[in-house]
């Protein structure tokens, strides 16, 4: 398990994969952890936890999530 308390490009892009896979993105390809600034971090690491949290999302909850990482990017 990586430790994500501090900034790196390796841990935006696993939370992102992460976020990805969790909840079966149809655009997932263009979301690449580049795609973020390094400010943006706390903000990727709370939605990374809520989405790590649950097992199942509602169609709303997930387009609510991808709306709010989709503000997150450059």
């Amino acid at each position: 398990m990586n430790n994500l308390q501090n900034y790196s490009l390796e841990n935006v892009e696993f939370m992102i994969d992460a976020i990805k896979t969790k909840l079966r993105m149809a655009t997932a390809a263009a979301m690449q952890a580049s795609s973020f600034d390094s400010d943006k971090y706390e903000d990727i690491k709370d939605l990374y936890d809520i989405v790590s949290s649950k097992d199942s999302f509602s169609i709303s909850e997930v387009e609510a999530l991808v709306s709010e990482l989709g503000k997150l990017r450059k």
